[in-house]
């Protein structure tokens, strides 16, 4: 008897690696590029499109963020006052793109955007986020759902040149 349950144990803890083992080898080879991805056997693994800002310029790249940046403020029902694009920042030889941005969002919408810019593609990073609640009249803050807060935003996304 403990002969046989010593082997049962062997055997399921030999096949529990096998499947590790597996899911591995299978994950390699779709990094390499030897074997489809979930999405082409018809699996959503994920957002669609390129992880990298395109553009055959970084000028292109940057317009690129922006169009991204702003278009995810105007889904979280958002105004985006100003923005600057920075091509020549601390990260550019490492070829990423930055970009700051005002905008008025409102407290409900804030963790949509957020969560929008990133999740989706391409690939962003939140560098900085200030948040500044409106004031009424009186100094004191205005505490509803319905008040649009001032946030400045500086996203940062890589580079790739299209070809």
């Amino acid at each position: 008897m403990g002969l046989a349950v010593t082997t049962w144990l062997a055997l399921s803890s030999l096949a529990g690696d096998y499947a590790d083992y597996a899911a591995a080898a299978d994950l390699l080879d779709r990094l390499e590029g030897r074997k489809p991805s979930a999405e082409a056997s018809g699996l959503a693994s994920g957002p669609a499109g390129s992880p990298f800002l395109e553009g055959r310029t970084v000028t292109v790249a940057g317009a690129a963020l922006q169009q991204r940046v702003v278009a995810a403020v105007r889904d979280a029902g958002g105004n985006v006052l100003s923005s600057q694009v920075d091509l020549q920042g601390s990260q550019a030889k490492q070829g990423y793109v930055s970009l700051s941005a005002n905008c008025e969002v409102g407290q409900g919408a804030l963790q949509q955007l957020l969560y929008d810019l990133e999740s989706g593609m391409p690939f962003l990073f939140i560098d900085q986020l200030v948040v500044q609640m409106p004031q009424s009249a009186g100094g004191a803050s205005v505490e509803t759902e319905a008040a649009r807060m001032r946030v400045q935003i500086d996203v940062s996304g890589l580079w790739q040149v299209t070809k």
